[in-house]
């Protein structure tokens, strides 16, 4: 199993990044899939969220400014991010969650992604 995340940098406030996450090795199609970020210094929080048929579900810190999709032909999740403000900065990691997990339950996910580092500065 592999989740490989790209498209990380660095972003002035205000801009924007989109985010890829390439997965093999387990049926993708079905499996809910989820990002997660991590601020310096601190834990990890839950982001967004995407099942196999495309409803999705975002934290309210970032409703309205990013967007979750997947391209089950590609087995590809992404993650848009617009609207960029200093806080969102954090290493981001696409992951994998069982059939009946929680979004909010990190011992719910199967699998995880390396991370990729977004820094949102002027």
């Amino acid at each position: 199993v592999q989740l490989v995340e790209s498209g990380g940098g660095l972003v002035q406030p205000g801009g924007s990044l989109r985010l890829s996450c390439a997965a093999s090795g387990f049926t993708f199609s079905s499996s809910p899939m989820s990002w997660a970020r991590q601020p310096p210094g601190k834990g990890l929080e839950w982001v967004a969220g995407i099942y196999g048929d495309g409803s999705t579900n975002y934290a309210d810190s970032v409703r309205g400014r990013f967007t979750i999709s997947r391209d089950n032909a590609k087995n590809t999740v992404y993650l848009q991010m617009d609207i960029l403000r200093p806080e969102d900065t954090a290493v981001y990691f696409c992951a994998a969650v069982s059939y009946s997990g929680s979004w909010y339950v990190f011992d719910d996910y199967d699998y995880w992604g390396q991370g990729t580092q977004v820094t949102v500065s002027l």
